[in-house]
């Protein structure tokens, strides 16, 4: 293996991949990325056996050639190197020596037999989808994930196609985020599919512009090609909860606000808050909303705010993160909250706009 670029021209495939490559590794061959060159490109994959990432971009190659070397260390040394320098990378017995101007490395490798790769996912349906489109569906959902939640299911993302549509569903048991999106051509085979938590992050800070992806869905595996990168991402095996049963009706207790007084006023409020349980009290009233919060030092906030707002008088808890993220989440200069009683379930969503849903559970202050 020989060949040679420009330091940014390397850079840039070691910076799509090296998100997957885990500081500490039980196999030292996961820390290390796989380059393989062939016809004038070098492929750079890096993988932690459940998402996989693969760059490619046009070198000039002298000779052809596969080996794995530590990701972060080739990915520092380009780093360090200074900008529009010429690499020149050879391959030399198991030592990668990589050369610019007066700088000079040797950096140990491992056979690329050894590196564990997925080749045919055996897609059952391919789906086209503009980037922006994909990346909001994952920015609207993606906070409601659980993390290390032994409901193994809630550690990712529920991707579900059916007719016309493509949806995102995310929850964590107290909290739940849906968006779904029309999209233009054939009717979609009905699937779902669960993308772990750790490859809807990466996929989220890979995605960006307008293009359009292919999303490959297979029984095993999800696929996405984008701009010269190629993602895929081992799918959890198990049942996603009938989300549609947890999502409350229309209420006629309907609060609607500006979304960003509401929003600031609740950041103000939770300053005050119990730190562990982040509770705050919403009681609705006749065109008002008085937030409270406290804590175990005695301290209180209070705010008023003027909403629309005829339904039940109502006093209601809720955790003040899930709150926020939801607000947050929800576009435009309003938003709509639906509650039934104290005891119900909080239904947020944008005025006008059934796109996405947002469900926080109420909790015992």
């Amino acid at each position: 293996m020989k060949f040679s670029a420009a330091r940014d021209v390397l850079l840039k495939p070691l910076q799509a991949v090296i998100g997957v490559v885990e500081r500490r590794q039980t196999m030292p061959i996961l820390s290390n990325v796989l380059l393989v060159t062939k016809n004038g490109q070098l492929s750079v994959t890096a993988t932690d056996l459940e998402v996989e990432l693969v760059a490619e971009t046009e070198v000039d190659v002298e000779a052809g050639g596969e080996i794995t070397v530590s990701g972060r260390k080739f990915l520092d040394i380009c780093r360090a190197l200074p900008d529009g320098a010429a690499v020149n990378v050879s391959l030399g017995g198991d030592k990668l020596s990589v050369r610019s101007g007066r700088s000079k490395f040797s950096l140990a490798t491992l056979p690329a037999a050894e590196f564990p790769g997925v080749e045919d996912i055996k897609a059952t349906q391919t789906i086209a989808v503009r980037q922006d489109v994909l990346a909001r569906l994952i920015e609207k959902t993606h906070f409601s994930m659980a993390q290390q939640d032994v409901r193994y299911y809630l550690n990712g993302m529920l991707l579900e196609t059916g007719g016309r549509y493509l949806r995102a569903v995310a929850t964590d048991g107290h909290r739940l985020a849906l968006c779904a999106v029309e999209l233009d051509g054939d009717a979609l085979e009905e699937q779902q599919v669960i993308v772990p938590r750790k490859g809807v992050l990466e996929l989220q800070r890979l995605l960006g512009g307008e293009s359009m992806l292919e999303i490959e869905l297979g029984s095993n595996h999800v696929r996405i090609q984008l701009d010269g990168i190629r993602f895929t991402s081992k799918l959890i095996d198990g049942r996603f909860p009938e989300y549609e049963r947890v999502i409350p009706e229309d209420s006629a207790n309907q609060l609607t606000a500006d979304r960003e007084v509401l929003r600031g006023a609740l950041h103000r409020t939770a300053i005050l808050s119990n730190e562990k349980y982040r509770g705050i009290r919403l009681i609705i009233r006749d065109n008002s909303v008085v937030l409270q919060a406290h804590n175990p030092e005695q301290e209180e906030a209070e705010e008023e705010l003027e909403i629309a707002y005829a339904g039940d008088d109502i006093e209601i808890g809720f955790n003040v993160n899930y709150l926020l993220d939801a607000i947050g989440a929800v576009g435009g200069e309003e938003v709509n909250l639906s509650v039934v009683d104290s005891n119900s379930s909080c239904l947020i969503r944008q005025p006008d706009n059934a796109e996405c849903k947002f469900v926080v559970m109420p909790m015992r202050l």
